[in-house]
């Protein structure tokens, strides 16, 4: 969702999470948060709509915080919109957030789960798997890289995300084998990819 809001505004594709793959988890935490503490009291249309701001408002504050005591940076920043705490959150996604878990709440999820109902439990067991060991892969490396460049990348208030992505990139060019080695066997190949990442 967010890759594509970012590709209408920018016209080219941006990778706006932590992880260096395409998941963005905090949409799926915030999604989890939403269907566990708000479960099946979906009789109150306006108590889902608060409910779902608020998780998703605590979650977004407080990855925010974290992540920038953590590695020094910021993947968003807020603090030029009106209504908002620290620059962290703001009334403008706010907003959005708790259209988005009701509507998740009342009609995603519940088509969702009957797809996932009618995989068989054997594929759906295999699958779960090969998603963790690939979203946990992601991770490690992820923040294994942050930690080595968190260095270079000045404390600032502002929106890193750009100069982050630029750094993870370097980094993985300079000091991965794989990397070096389609670097070195499909050179045009990386000069295309090196366009579409400016």
């Amino acid at each position: 969702m967010e890759v594509i809001c970012k590709f209408i505004q920018f016209k080219r594709f941006v990778n706006r999470g932590f992880l260096i793959g395409p998941i963005c988890p905090i949409y799926g935490y915030g999604v989890l948060g939403i269907l566990l503490l708000i479960g099946t009291d979906t009789k109150d249309f306006l108590g889902v709509f608060l409910k779902s701001i608020l998780i998703c408002s605590v979650l977004e504050y407080f990855t925010s915080y974290i992540m920038e005591k953590i590695f020094h940076a910021r993947w968003w920043d807020y603090s030029k919109k009106k209504y908002n705490i620290n620059g962290r959150i703001c009334l403008e996604t706010m907003i959005p957030f708790g259209i988005l878990g009701t509507t998740i709440v009342y009609f995603i999820n519940p088509i969702f789960s009957g797809i996932v109902k009618a995989i068989p439990l054997t594929i759906r067991i295999i699958l779960t798997i090969i998603l963790l060991v690939i979203y946990l892969v992601d991770n490690i490396i992820s923040f294994n890289v942050m930690n080595k460049i968190k260095g270079e990348i000045k404390k600032h208030t502002i929106d890193n995300t750009e100069l982050i992505r630029k750094k993870v990139y370097n980094w993985l060019e300079n000091n991965t084998i794989l990397y070096r080695h389609i670097k070195n066997a499909y050179p045009k190949f990386m000069i295309n990819i090196r366009k579409l990442r400016k």
